[in-house]
């Protein structure tokens, strides 16, 4: 089959019609259709309905999307391989994966240490949940991606390995001018009046678990739809949030932040393939564990932070395989 066939059908499904992919792929609509006609017809099968406001994956559509992702995602990066070295850069391009959080703030500082000691390397990063970052670790599209036990937890394979990289506490953003700014440890009681807003799933069922804790409930009464709108609701009053410590370096300068008594934590992983695992994967995810080591607070509200469901788990390079 030809993968340029393969482009244009993943490009109709990612754009939502065919009129869009074309003008993405500087095709005709036409030539787009007659492109996904043809794959259907070798596979024996629609791959595509069309509805109101364009066209969907019909679900052997989806089926055959994520398959076709994966290896023009692996055809990609063997192309840019080849021309690193006729580049005379050399190395095997290194693709990293991390939740949005960590893709704002430890990575990146990681991956210029990483820079500075090994030279010159190819590399990219994809932000996405880790559920999703295990799904791209399996289909070998990730040489290695940093996740969080947060709500739902991790993902179990049999094909990738797991390492614990350190605890990280959830701390509460606010607008630089509320209140409560500067105030020191605060306790979830003092907020629970306030105005919240998540922007996920995991961060509002650990915001809902620790409130409960105390005898309190959240009003989560706006969702954003990624961390820098839900920042952008802080920062000009609207709300309040919890956010994880690591991301605080990173932080806007109109955001504060406070830490809570007894802080909701989550563990931070690092997920490679056990088969082939890139060269740089072991000291970037030193890189990654020093930079974590780093964010922790006084060693005092570390250890009551790790009462929160972690006991025992701030031992750093700690091996924990999937089985």
């Amino acid at each position: 089959m030809d993968l340029t066939v393969w482009r244009a059908f993943v490009t109709v499904c990612r754009a939502g019609s065919l009129s869009a992919a074309a003008a993405e792929l500087n095709h005709t609509q036409s030539a787009v259709s007659r492109q996904i006609a043809g794959l259907e017809r070798s596979l024996g099968v629609s791959l595509v309905e069309r509805h109101a406001r364009g066209v969907r994956p019909t679900p052997a559509g989806e089926a055959f999307r994520r398959h076709a992702l994966a290896t023009l995602n692996e055809a990609d990066r063997a192309v840019r391989a080849v021309q690193a070295i006729r580049d005379g850069v050399g190395g095997r391009p290194l693709a990293i994966g991390a939740t949005p959080s960590l893709a704002a703030g430890i990575v990146p500082e990681a991956v210029r240490a990483l820079l500075e000691r090994a030279g010159s390397i190819h590399w990219s990063l994809l932000p996405a949940v880790s559920a999703q970052l295990h799904s791209r670790v399996v289909a070998g599209d990730l040489d290695i991606a940093v996740v969080t036990d947060a709500p739902p937890g991790l993902t179990v394979g049999p094909t990738v390995d797991r390492r614990f990289l350190g605890l990280d506490e959830m701390v509460v953003v606010l607008p630089s001018d509320h209140p409560q700014a500067g105030q020191g440890k605060v306790h979830i009681q003092a907020l629970a009046d306030q105005t919240w807003v998540e922007d996920n799933d995991g961060s509002a069922t650990l915001l809902r678990q620790h409130a409960a804790r105390a005898g309190v409930s959240a009003r989560i009464d706006l969702t954003a739809a990624d961390l820098p709108g839900k920042l952008a609701l802080v920062a000009t009053g609207h709300a309040i949030a919890l956010i994880p410590r690591v991301l605080t370096r990173a932080l806007r300068a109109d955001v504060t932040t406070v830490t809570l008594v007894n802080p909701p934590t989550r563990g931070i992983y690092t997920i490679t393939p056990r088969r082939d695992p890139h060269p740089c994967s072991a000291p970037l995810r030193d890189l990654l564990a020093a930079a974590i080591d780093a964010t922790r607070p006084a060693p005092a509200a570390h250890r009551s932070g790790a009462t929160d469901g972690h006991a025992g788990a701030p031992m750093l390079h700690h091996d924990i395989s999937d089985s």
